[in-house]
């Protein structure tokens, strides 16, 4: 989930410049667990070096399904803005958002030749998303953290006709798919020396992130299907081998 004020006041034009009336706007929310859910992600936001990690693995893979040409972008969920630079070169404006002020400072700090990147801290859940507006919505190991139903309807009405819904998260694996799993650890413990030239995160990194996991739940991937297709109709969901889905859907007609 997201959280609701930015600490630094600023004024945002163009995106962020509509709100009920048509104008994109941010606002508190009661949120009981927010500080919560805050901490959760400013806390590994300390050991963020946008290196290689399961998520980054499959950048390219999703950038090959970002529409061209493309104005509008949203991502929820940007982190320290790793995708976000990337989707920069490819859409004219692109709208980042996530939960933790942490990460935000860090996404602005490193993308500040990035002229065309709004960064906001927000809880994308009481966030007013225009309808109709956006070409590409790209959310990774964000879902798992909000109601997938809610988030995935207001993904859908933000969307333009031809618009296009990239999604890259985390699921629980079934019984059946146990030894698919198993045989990924050779493949992640690979690449993550080939990568980074180590086979583990230091102690303090693991200890960032086993307590931030404290907090996550995850669907299945039949319960994922199951949810999706009445949501999105034609949506293309596929396993992948870091224990990560994606999640492919383009809208073909205004609902």
């Amino acid at each position: 989930m997201w959280s609701c004020q930015d600490s630094e006041s600023r004024h945002y034009p163009s995106l962020l410049d509509m709100g009920s009336r048509g104008e994109y706007t941010e606002r508190m929310t009661d949120c009981p667990d927010t500080t919560l859910i805050q901490a959760d992600f400013d806390r590994p936001a300390a050991f963020s070096n946008d290196g290689w990690n399961h998520n980054s693995h499959y950048h390219r893979f999703l950038l090959k399904h970002v529409p061209q040409p493309c104005q509008q972008v949203l991502e929820v969920g940007c982190s320290s803005g790793a995708f976000t630079r990337h989707l920069a070169t490819r859409a004219e404006q692109v709208l980042a958002l996530d939960v933790s002020p942490q990460m935000i400072h860090l996404a602005r700090e490193r993308s500040q030749q990035y002229t065309n990147i709004e960064f906001h801290i927000a809880d994308a859940l009481s966030w007013e998303f225009p309808s109709d507006y956006f070409d590409c919505i790209i959310s990774i190991a964000t879902l798992h953290h909000v109601p997938l139903e809610e988030m995935l309807l207001k993904m859908k009405r933000a969307l333009r006709v031809n618009g296009v819904l990239l999604i890259l998260d985390l699921y629980q694996e079934s019984l059946a798919g146990a030894f698919t799993s198993l045989a990924a650890i050779p493949i992640n413990l690979m690449l993550k020396y080939l990568n980074t030239c180590r086979f583990r995160e230091p102690p303090e990194v693991r200890a960032a992130w086993a307590e931030h996991g404290k907090h996550d739940t995850y669907l299945t991937l039949s319960e994922l299907r199951q949810r999706c297709h009445m949501l999105l109709p034609g949506v293309k969901i596929r396993k992948h081998v870091l224990w990560r889905y994606s999640l492919i859907w383009k809208k073909t007609a205004a609902f």
